[in-house]
């Protein structure tokens, strides 16, 4: 199954080098990884043509000029960029499990997107982790266990391991905690519902709306935690003034039967 795994990025490329050596540690490297950059300097681009000289997995570039916070818009363009039957979307201060692209190829189910979550690192950890490039995509329980009685990480839980079983489909038209940082879909449910609305600026529920069309659309949730974590790396927290705005315009979609973008993929001749 062609598998492209999606990672957003935004001028942090120390975040993104962490991220990068997470995917080249991965258990299954049958994958290629788009890095949709929302208008990121020219540091970052360098940090991908490193990665790309190893030839481990295909690696894309695919970036947008700044004009603030259009997460909606490059994960757009990165879709479009690739043809890549499953779909799976991260974040670029997310470090991933070292099983984080096979669970999610295993999981994969016609008519079902996948959703987990993730373990939060704290601030002091995080410029640990950075600075001194801990592989932390290889630690084992015991190196978690260790560094969460430090207050480095929020919680364990999520690093449990289970088999995929009918639990996993208890939650069929969820929507609320699943976020693009560690989310999968197929590429035809994404066309369907012609991809994230590009209409969403600045931070927030960008994601909530994709997930609650694919809902519409009748695509169900199923449930991939205990089994696909990401470590998310600590960062400021983002200008939320179009907050409101966006709220609002989430609130009309879920009284709505609304199943396509208005400003979506098909711009791109992907749909």
């Amino acid at each position: 199954m062609k598998t492209a795994v999606i990672v957003t990025t935004y001028n942090r490329p120390d975040a993104l080098v962490a991220v990068l050596e997470g995917y080249c540690g991965q258990s299954d490297r049958n994958f290629e990884l788009v890095v949709a950059d929302d208008g990121s300097t020219r540091e970052t681009a360098e940090v991908v043509k490193e990665f790309e000289h190893r030839g481990l997995f295909p690696l894309t570039h695919v970036w947008q000029e700044d004009q603030g916070f259009r997460a909606a818009a490059i994960r757009n363009r990165a879709v479009a960029s690739t043809s890549a039957r499953l779909i799976i979307f991260t974040d670029g201060d997310c470090v991933p499990s070292c099983n984080f692209v096979k669970a999610h190829k295993q999981l994969a189910e016609p008519g079902f997107f996948l959703g987990s979550n993730r373990v939060l690192l704290a601030s002091g950890f995080t410029k640990k982790v950075l600075s001194e490039r801990l592989p932390i995509h290889t630690w084992s329980w015991t190196n978690w266990a260790q560094s969460w009685l430090r207050r480095e990480v929020n919680r364990l839980l999520p690093l449990m391991v289970l088999p995929d079983g009918s639990f996993r489909k208890w939650t069929p038209d969820r929507w609320e905690g699943i976020k693009t940082c560690n989310l999968s879909v197929w590429r035809t449910d994404l066309i369907r519902v012609n991809g994230l609305d590009e209409s969403y600026e600045g931070w927030g529920l960008e994601d909530s709306d994709l997930v609650i069309r694919l809902l519409h659309a009748g695509v169900k949730h199923k449930n991939a935690r205990f089994a696909a974590p990401v470590f998310h790396l600590w960062h400021q927290e983002q200008d939320r003034r179009r907050l409101p705005e966006n709220q609002h315009r989430l609130d009309d979609l879920l009284q709505s039967t609304n199943v396509r973008a208005g400003v979506g993929l098909d711009q791109y001749g992907s749909a």
